[in-house]
């Protein structure tokens, strides 16, 4: 899959910079945040590429450089699931033809839902259908739907399909079950780890340079890498957890997991961090961009009255942290 930028700036790959040159075929598009690709999402997304498979057109994907609420409602926007280096790499896995980043600023929040369909799915992407989620809005104030892209779409030319973003069951006697990224924000949030990957169709990762800590861990017997995680990503509840850290070297290792703020050591801290312990591991990770995968929570946070009982409970993590893993089944 390729990405390009629209508007392009300089250095933004554009359309034209991956070949593509003008109406040609057209193309089967879909609109979203897409934040989290999650299995309702690649559903959708498959649902592009098959239909473009049968006319001969590009499947593409219409996404953001941030989220709409970040620049709508910056005050109470969401927390976020993936940040955009993740969302394009996991885009990239559907397979899809294209990938369209819009620039996402004032100017474009306040366009009206009209402009955006003529400017960008007719002017730039001579598009033949468009695929999105039944309950999709765009456009300013969110005005533009599925009923006004049907309408735009008899007048101009092109079919759009509103398809139920779900996972096929049975899931608790369900033959489907919603998928949403409100919800999956809400499972990571209150520590359901597990319930999140199973809408996500992967593990929660939680990624960020791995920093310098105060060496803590090192002096407690359990060295740990210290995420720097960008504040706008959602984390779990704060406890410890069972997961695999990634390198970038593609390496995947064992570890222990603690999210939070470190009530045996200080008092108040506003913030949580996030330690990573990797398992039958020695050597550097400073400084690198590291990955862990978060397959399940095995206990919250406590404050612990001693250091020894601390250093008690962490090797009572570790040992647990190796039998939720070797008994974990794929997402």
């Amino acid at each position: 899959m390729k990405v390009a930028y629209y508007p392009a700036r300089p250095g933004e790959p554009s359309l034209a910079d991956l070949g593509y040159a003008g109406p040609g075929a057209g193309t089967v598009v879909t609109i979203g945040a897409f934040d989290g690709v999650h299995l309702g999402h690649r559903r959708l997304i498959e649902r592009v590429r098959t239909a473009a498979a049968e006319i001969g057109a590009l499947s593409v994907v219409v996404t953001f450089d941030r989220p709409p609420a970040s620049v709508v409602r910056p005050g109470s926007a969401p927390s976020l699931l993936t940040d955009l280096d993740q969302k394009l790499s996991l885009l990239a896995a559907t397979g899809t033809d294209i990938t369209l980043v819009l620039h996402f600023d004032a100017q474009r929040a306040a366009e009206p839902a009209e402009e955006f369909v003529a400017e960008v799915l007719v002017g730039c992407l001579n598009v033949r259908a468009v695929v999105v989620g039944h309950d999709f809005h765009f456009g300013r104030n969110r005005e533009g739907d599925v009923a006004l892209l049907q309408r735009m779409g008899a007048r101009l030319g092109f079919d759009v399909t509103g398809i139920r973003l779900s996972r096929s069951g049975p899931i608790s006697g369900a033959e489907t079950e919603a998928i949403s990224s409100t919800r999956i924000r809400g499972l990571v949030g209150a520590g359901d780890v597990g319930a999140a990957a199973r809408l996500l169709g992967r593990w929660y990762q939680l990624r960020g340079i791995v920093g310098h800590g105060d060496k803590r861990g090192r002096e407690l017997g359990f060295p740990t890498a210290n995420l720097e995680v960008d504040q706008e990503m959602q984390l779990c509840a704060d406890g410890v957890y069972a997961g695999w850290y990634l390198r970038p070297d593609g390496t995947r290792h064992q570890t222990a997991v603690s999210v939070g703020r470190q009530p045996t050591f200080f008092a108040s801290r506003p913030y949580s961090l996030v330690e990573a312990h990797l398992l039958d591991f020695q050597g550097d990770l400073y400084d690198e961009m590291g990955t862990v995968e978060l397959v399940a929570q095995l206990r919250g946070q406590v404050k612990f009255g001693s250091v020894e009982a601390l250093i008690d409970q962490m090797t009572v993590d570790v040992a647990q942290t190796r039998r939720a893993l070797a008994g974990a089944s794929a997402v």
